[in-house]
């Protein structure tokens, strides 16, 4: 027997649901299809992740009906403080400065627990008639045809819509079985990823320590915590996430510092590989692909989610304004649109995170003297770092409605 409905999104993450989100908000009927069972969601307890939100994406949260449920939890960015810093030594003294102050749409943007945000989504969908959530099926075959395309779960049931979109990660099978074939590189670089426990408050400053091994990302959540991203080689993520939590933070302290006091570890501890990875083509027959599954970089920047929302709003868009026309919203002129409308912003931040983790992690000294002349200039042109800022916040290019905060 077919489900069907006029949209099949596979990928049940952040981007998939919030697509789903806005698509049945223009009246589409959505079916999402997750690997991962609807309890992985429902958990209430802190496990140290969290994701720094643009204003912009903030502003698409919003219009889909997800801010609301998590506006009190979320901690506001108000300032970015970027510096040079060496193990042992802490942060030197900073070379560029935002302050939210200095633009008119309040602050940067938002840290927000991923324990809440993805409650939100789960909540907001099951309130929205329009769409339907499959948790525990992996998709085993697609079929696309003139009218449609058709998806097979591994329980043999088939799914019917007019347009399949892949919201599976950096390694899609969606985009894999379309034969969509990725470019890109892997950095020799590990993120590890945690939450701590701080005795000063951080009173919402993000930092960004630029080590020779990688960033050291610390973004601030609500109280005396922080979000902490932490880039090292490959080997020595490996043998520091190994330890045991005293060893870690103990590992940890040298290359933090102490301007936030004591420290201590809070909720679980992860790892990621970093690498880059870009979809040679974000559609195919009757096939769109967001988030990772189109674009992974490097997290230097903190624009991964940012992008992904950028995606969802401009093929939400796209889809909506076809269907409004009477067009057949699968059809390659229709989603040629949105390839033409992510392709050069996505290629521009991909080759930016590569350029700024490539000239920031090392320890060359004719490198750090030059970026930190070239940063310095930056912060001391209240034009430029505005510019700069506003880029931060998600406010400059092509932007969707969703994300200047218009309904479709």
């Amino acid at each position: 027997m077919k489900n069907t409905s006029d949209i099949l999104i596979v990928g049940g993450g952040l981007n998939g649901p919030a697509l789903a989100l806005a698509l049945a908000q223009t009246g589409h009927s959505v079916t999402v299809v997750d690997a991962l069972p609807k309890g992985d969601f429902e958990d209430d307890a802190f496990d140290g992740r969290g994701y720094a939100l643009a204003l912009a994406s903030k502003r698409l949260l919003s219009q889909i009906g997800v801010w609301a449920r998590v506006a009190d939890h979320a901690q506001p960015m108000l300032e970015i403080k970027a510096s040079d810093g060496h193990v042992g030594e802490g942060a030197a003294p900073f070379f560029v400065h935002f302050d939210h102050r200095e633009i008119e749409e309040g602050p940067m943007g938002y840290m927000l627990e991923d324990r809440y945000l993805r409650r939100a989504f789960l909540q907001a969908m099951e309130d929205e008639p329009l769409i339907t959530m499959i948790n525990q099926r992996r998709v085993v075959a697609q079929a696309p045809d003139q009218t449609g395309v058709t998806l097979t779960l591994d329980t043999g049931e088939e799914l019917r819509g007019r347009m399949l979109v892949g919201s599976d990660g950096r390694k899609s099978g969606t985009a894999e079985r379309a034969g969509i074939k990725r470019s890109g590189w892997d950095y020799g670089q590990t993120a590890l990823v945690c939450a701590i426990d701080h005795e000063k408050p951080h009173h919402g400053i993000a930092h960004q320590f630029f080590m020779s091994a990688g960033p050291l990302a610390i973004l601030p959540l609500p109280g005396n915590r922080s979000s902490i991203v932490w880039s090292e080689k490959t080997k020595m993520a490996t043998a520091i996430h190994a330890l045991n939590d005293a060893d870690y933070i103990a590992a940890l302290k040298p290359r933090f510092g102490d301007f936030l006091g004591e420290i201590s570890l809070v909720g679980k501890r992860f790892t990621y590989p970093l690498n880059l990875t870009i979809a040679n083509s974000f559609v195919a027959d009757r096939l769109a692909l967001v988030g990772d599954a189109a674009h992974g970089m490097h997290p230097i920047a903190g624009q991964g989610l940012n992008a992904g929302l950028r995606d969802v709003g401009a093929l939400a868009e796209v889809v909506t304004h076809a269907t409004r026309r009477g067009e057949d919203i699968g059809s390659q002129l229709v989603l040629e649109r949105y390839q033409q409308w992510r392709r050069f912003d996505t290629a521009t931040l991909a080759a930016t995170t590569d350029m700024v983790n490539k000239l920031f992690s090392n320890d060359n000294p004719l490198l750090r003297l030059g970026r930190d002349i070239g940063m310095g200039v930056v912060n001391g042109l209240p034009g430029l770092r505005r510019s700069f800022m506003r880029e931060a916040a998600g406010l400059t290019g092509d932007m969707p409605r969703l994300l200047k905060g218009e309904a479709l």
